[in-house]
């Protein structure tokens, strides 16, 4: 055990740090003088005293990670933090540990799920915090850590490719990775700020605007009240919010690459761009004509204004709901929670298995059935002209394979303890999927109060499951891991 003490050194400064996101809060609670602000002073304190000490006791053993150190310090930054992340919720809220970790991980993750009710009458400070939660795990804290603290001196490298999700992984956008993370940083938090602008000017005060452009660009879908985008009730609002999901739901390498190029032909070079926004805009349309034939809006205009907005929300993985879509006829929150599964692009932050995957899968099923025609026929699976090694399409397979028996196992669990099997799938789906809403007894009017406490540790599992891509939590739980 003592190879693994560098990375106690590592996950040290990555929770001192954290700790100093904190004071974002703080400040504001001072500033507004609301209940939270001594249960921010006491968790900052918390929170940077732990990273110091567990920094200060390991400070000696320092060497560059390894691939099982860059696994191992992925696993534990995204499962310890949000214990840290819950303390303002414990001291300030009349809520349990479970279901402030849930809370936590929730915004870590860019669940956005939530077990919190009167979200409106919250102080101010507590839901900044929510939605800061989602910012920082949209982007991803690994790669915040090797943005800003590039003298770590643990091999940057293996932490950024454990913790980036799909094949954005071995993308190299500029010869250092510490630059690459700033370059990705810098170019978040520019969208973000244009979304705060954006949100300001279709409407919401300053407060809204900041914090749900935090969620927004993060997909997390938390709101600062309970019937979430519903409480405006405004199509402008809702328009700002449609194009920056569109945005985060597509690959940031792909922006950033055609903001410092200055050449927006990239967008028609990304296999996954095209199939992104046909898939969604082809939905909305569908959805549209199927809400208004079966007369649950009066009018086209009506239907296709809902169905734009929900569809988007809910196949991003944002989870923002502008009405209870639960009482939809069945098909078209189905469709809603399918489309979440695969529909945002790899880089991009949200969840589910990613477009680039599900392209990968078509092309290998296709292949397989002109295989059967043509036995002795070469067929290579192309993406953008490039030949598939067949390292990438097992892969592809492998992860097809393990999120299927993911998703009917922890369903099975959940219906084992007495959930019906649409509450239970649904809420095995959004977690996984990082979406937030399900359907019937967690559905958008609702919360996950409703569930106990071994279920809402279940579906915390599910969150991080999804968050780290499955593989990234499954290997260290493997006994080979920790064999020398």
């Amino acid at each position: 055990m003592l190879r693994f003490l560098p990375v106690l050194r590592a996950l040290g400064m990555v929770i001192c740090m954290f700790g100093l996101t904190m004071l974002v809060p703080l400040g504001y609670a001072a500033v507004v003088k609301d209940a939270a602000q001594t249960a921010f002073d006491e968790s900052a304190l918390l929170t940077v005293l732990v990273g110091l000490c567990l920094w200060y006791f390991n400070r000696h053993h320092k060497r560059d990670l390894n691939v099982r150190d860059g696994f191992l310090i992925v696993v534990l930054v995204w499962s310890v933090l949000p214990a840290f992340a819950a303390l303002p919720l414990l001291v300030n809220l009349d809520i349990s540990f479970t279901d402030a970790y849930f809370e936590a991980m929730s915004g870590l993750t860019t669940t956005g799920a939530t077990t919190l009710s009167g979200l409106d009458n919250l102080p101010p400070s507590i839901n900044l915090w929510r939605h800061l939660l989602i910012w920082l795990g949209g982007m991803g804290l690994i790669v915040l850590a090797v943005a800003v603290l590039p003298l770590l001196g643990i091999g940057g490298r293996q932490m950024f490719k454990a913790e980036t999700p799909g094949p954005m992984k071995d993308s190299k956008l500029t010869p250092r990775i510490a630059q690459t993370a700033k370059g990705l940083w810098s170019l978040y938090a520019l969208i973000t700020i244009a979304c705060i602008l954006g949100y300001r000017w279709a409407g919401m005060d300053w407060f809204d605007a900041v914090c749900h452009a935090f969620s927004t660009l993060g997909l997390g879908g938390f709101s600062t009240h309970d019937a979430s985008f519903g409480y405006w009730d405004s199509q402008r609002i809702e328009s700002v919010a449609i194009v920056f999901m569109l945005l985060a739901g597509m690959n940031f390498a792909t922006h950033y690459v055609a903001i410092t190029g200055r050449n927006f032909s990239v967008y028609a070079r990304d296999p996954e761009a095209l199939w992104f926004l046909s898939v969604l805009g082809g939905s909305t349309l569908v959805l549209g004509i199927y809400l208004w034939a079966n007369h649950v809006y009066p009018n086209m205009h009506e239907a296709l204004r809902f169905a734009a907005f929900n569809v988007v929300s809910i196949a991003t993985t944002t989870g923002y709901a502008s009405t209870d879509f639960n009482l939809w006829p069945f098909f078209a929150p189905l469709w809603m929670l399918f489309l979440c599964s695969f529909a945002t692009c790899a880089g991009s932050t949200g969840g589910g298995i990613k477009m680039i995957r599900a392209i990968l899968l078509y092309k290998q099923v296709y292949r397989e059935l002109l295989r059967a025609m043509h036995p002795n026929a070469v067929y290579p699976v192309k993406l953008s002209g490039e030949t598939m090694s067949q390292n990438v399409l097992f892969a592809v397979l492998s992860f097809g394979f393990i999120y299927m028996v993911s998703l009917v196992s922890l369903t099975l669990l959940l219906a084992f303890t007495g959930l019906d099997i649409i509450t239970a799938f649904s809420a095995v789906v959004a977690m996984v999927n990082n979406t937030g809403p399900g359907l019937s007894d967690v559905g958008p009017a609702t919360t996950y109060a409703i569930l106990d406490d071994f279920q809402t540790w279940v579906c915390t599992f599910a969150m991080l499951l999804g968050r780290l891509e499955i593989f990234t939590l499954l290997v260290v739980l493997t006994p080979a891991f920790w064999k020398k």
